[in-house]
């Protein structure tokens, strides 16, 4: 089975979309890096090619996980399967 989405760890929150595009309602098989694993997940959104895809629920608030590490804050619910940009997560830097 092809590879849509990877995430980096077992943590991870987000995986990132390495396809062109994921349309609406699709099944995405999803590896997991750290430790060779497969999962599955439908997409809510269509998501491009190096964007991320939410692999749980988040609230606002919540930290978005990416390689192991803290990457963002959520300033908008995002539902699993949903689109992970720039209209829902901030850099905490800032």
């Amino acid at each position: 089975m092809a590879t849509d989405i990877i995430i980096h760890d077992e943590k991870d929150n987000v995986g990132v979309v390495v396809i062109d595009k994921i349309a609406p309602k699709q099944d995405c098989a999803c590896w997991i890096m750290e430790n060779d694993k497969t999962v599955q997940i439908q997409s809510v959104d269509e998501i491009q090619l190096g964007h991320k895809i939410a692999m749980v629920d988040l609230n606002e608030g919540d930290t978005i996980l990416k390689y192991g590490h803290d990457i963002g804050k959520v300033i908008k619910s995002i539902k699993k399967g949903e689109h992970v940009h720039v209209h829902n997560v901030k850099t905490k830097k800032w």
